[in-house]
């Protein structure tokens, strides 16, 4: 139960941190607003490290590096993706391709689910696959564009939760530290490099920072949750971040939310319940 707890606060942290990412990146470059998000994100990471405690093992730096990496792809892909919007249909996509991914990599690892994990392991996957049935504001359609770095960021961040599951134990908060080193150095090299593509437009930087805060309470609360119970499960849970997006984008953006989505909802909240009971 603490496990599943921990999960849903992942994806509620999560949820609001793409809203605020994705807002933020509507003006400046999305490079400009990760710089201003991912130093945000190490701080916090830093200021946890004496109450949580931390280890540098060559495994936590390989498995850490490796999700930072991922980290910083899924930050450029995902904010661009909601910068383009609609935001009620491509995080959601976003999250059903993050969640797949880590769901497969559990059970394969040998994973077990009891009954009721059986039935709500797909009701919460097809919960996302519901609440993605809007059409956006006004019936706007996404782009090709949009759906294929949608497809990009899910990928990305997938890596980056296997990746932080593969981190030893005993680790504390490690991985995310290393992490976190890597992505902000990918992010800031690539600022360099594209220094003179990046605009003069200045990001929403309170907006930026609290996007990376959040994101990295949510990661460290999706750490501590897939430490204590069964990845597959965890995953899915926090997949559902993009309920947490679209009543966001409701109630800022004024973006409709359909009755399927409507019906999303509600089978997440079913589909949580029963795996609650696993």
């Amino acid at each position: 139960m603490i496990a599943l707890l921990l999960a849903l606060g992942s994806s509620l942290a999560y949820g609001c941190a793409d809203f605020l990412g994705g807002l933020g990146s509507r003006k400046a470059h999305v490079l400009r607003t990760v710089m201003v998000a991912a130093p945000a994100s190490l701080t916090v990471e830093l200021l946890l490290w004496p109450f949580l405690g931390a280890s540098f093992a060559p495994a936590t730096l390989a498995w850490g590096a490796a999700s930072g990496v991922a980290s910083a792809a899924a930050f450029a892909l995902l904010y661009r993706t909601l910068a383009i919007g609609p935001m009620n249909v491509l995080s959601p996509v976003t999250a059903l391709v993050s969640a797949m991914l880590p769901v497969g990599v559990g059970l394969l690892g040998g994973e077990h689910l009891g009954p009721a994990g059986l039935i709500g392991l797909p009701l919460a996957l097809a919960a996302v696959v519901l609440v993605s049935a809007g059409q956006g504001t006004g019936g706007a359609r996404p782009s090709r564009t949009a759906l294929l770095l949608a497809f990009g960021a899910g990928a990305a961040i997938a890596l980056q939760l296997v990746f932080l599951h593969q981190a030893p134990a005993d680790s504390g908060v490690g991985p995310l530290i290393v992490g976190r080193a890597v992505s902000t150095a990918v992010t800031l090299a690539a600022a360099a490099v594209m220094f003179r593509r990046l605009g003069t437009e200045k990001p929403a930087y309170a907006m930026s920072a609290t996007a990376g805060v959040l994101d990295s309470v949510a990661n460290l609360l999706f750490l501590l949750a897939v430490r204590g119970g069964d990845l597959a499960v965890v995953a899915v849970i926090t997949a559902l971040y993009p309920a947490g997006t679209v009543l966001l984008a409701r109630s800022v953006l004024a973006e409709r939310i359909h009755r399927g989505q409507l019906i999303g909802l509600g089978t997440a909240a079913v589909a949580v319940g029963l795996l609650a009971l696993t």
